[in-house]
């Protein structure tokens, strides 16, 4: 009944803004003497954010049209490799022949955001990477007939796409991907460890959500997986390909993420109002950028969703060594021929400090040297994979691990 509840308010609002958008061409014309007026600027602004702000924003688009490599401009298309149900394997080709450039395979996380969320990240290895990315699908739009999405099947798809790449290649997981990206490589090295990826790079994720735990820990840890089944998922409504899916609505994760740092966004949206006020159009665009991306949200899996929140929030399987891949351990200890690059971030209020680090105490049967961890001073999660700390200090010493590791031990 909530996820018809909000499409019937979306659908209310919708004359609204379309009278909002009409007010705005009449009030804001420079022919009109009242858009000059400081009234006229504050009616408009009031109307523009109104408008943004009940604005449904659907699947952004990565944008990539060139990268810069040895200084001259190098073309990029995407390209989908490989096609499911629940996801897009998606390749960024340049335009140029670059055969000793190592293959990344950079595994989105499916947790409310499409994988355009990192579109930074893709963008610092462009030049010097053969780059592609898990493009999770929104569940809504999934058609009902297709089967169900589950943990087994994310783990499935990451091993499948590692295949794929070839034995040469490396793997990158932010956030929530960690715990199947790291189950992926532990059962690659255990049966067949010549296609195991040569490092595996994961970037703030809950290996281990009993250390330094967050308010995102807490929030789990106070409710029952049965709390979250009948409070959290709901049915798809009439209308989208996936009617009458239990999904995890992409509007809650939006909801709970706004919820996290309310006055940190009241403050944004009161900051935008006032550019718009004042005619700043540049810092406008910094903001509006941000949340245009941060407001595109999707539906997840009911199952996927639910086991997620059994297995790594409340009963910590993989670091108590209880974590299974349709119905076999998943034994950490195998891992021997992937390096580990573990990062975490000083002011992660998602992923604490040392969740993500824990991964070095599974994977213990790696020689030393195979281990490397990061913590970055003075950023929050967001920072970990995007801005300018990410292009400056983090991506440098990723593509350090990898060159150091691309090798090791092959021979």
């Amino acid at each position: 009944m909530l996820y018809q509840l909000y499409e019937m308010q979306r659908a209310g609002l919708a004359p609204m803004r379309m009278f909002a958008t009409g007010a705005m061409a009449l009030l804001g014309n420079p022919w009109n003497p009242i858009s000059a007026t400081p009234m006229g600027k504050l009616t408009v602004a009031a109307l523009n954010s109104f408008e943004h702000s009940t604005r449904s924003f659907g699947k952004p688009a990565f944008g990539f049209t060139h990268t810069v490599i040895d200084g001259a401009e190098v073309g990029i298309a995407e390209q989908i490799i490989d096609s499911r149900a629940w996801c897009d394997l998606v390749r960024f080709r340049r335009a140029t022949v670059r055969p000793d450039d190592p293959k990344l395979l950079i595994v989105a996380p499916l947790s409310g955001h499409y994988a355009t969320l990192l579109r930074g990240t893709v963008e610092a290895f462009l030049p010097d990477h053969d780059v592609y990315i898990t493009d999770w699908q929104d569940a809504r739009d999934v058609p009902s007939r297709a089967a169900d999405f589950d943990l087994d099947d994310y783990v499935d798809h990451i091993m499948d796409y590692l295949r794929l790449l070839g034995p040469d290649a490396h793997v990158l997981a932010v956030c929530q991907p960690a715990v199947p990206v790291l189950a992926a490589v532990a059962l690659m090295n255990e049966r067949e460890p010549e296609a195991a990826p040569r490092s595996m790079i994961l970037i703030g994720g809950p290996i281990d959500t009993r250390e330094g735990p967050t308010a995102v820990n807490d929030f789990a840890k106070r409710h029952t997986l049965d709390w979250f089944a009948r409070n959290v998922v709901h049915p798809v409504p009439f209308g989208h390909p996936g009617f009458m899916r239990r999904v995890y609505p992409g509007f809650l994760q939006l909801a709970g993420f706004m919820a996290m740092n309310i006055d940190r966004h009241m403050e944004a949206h009161w900051q935008m109002f006032q550019h718009l006020a004042q005619g700043d159009e540049e810092p406008l665009a910094a903001k509006r950028r941000f949340y245009d991306e941060y407001r595109s949200v999707m539906d997840l899996s009911a199952a996927y969703y639910l086991q997620t929140i059994q297995a790594v929030f409340l009963e910590h399987l993989l670091p108590r060594g209880l974590f299974t891949h349709r119905g076999h351990l998943v034994d950490p200890s195998a891992i021997e021929r992937t390096a580990l690059l573990t990062i975490e971030g000083e002011r992660d209020d998602i992923s604490g400090i040392g969740q993500t680090r824990a991964a070095h105490k599974l994977a213990n049967h790696l020689p030393p040297e195979m281990h490397a961890h990061h913590e970055q001073a003075g950023v929050g999660h967001y920072g970990l994979f995007n801005g300018g700390r990410f292009r400056r200090e983090i991506a440098p010493l990723i593509k350090r691990f990898i060159h150091t590791h691309g090798d090791f031990g092959r021979n």
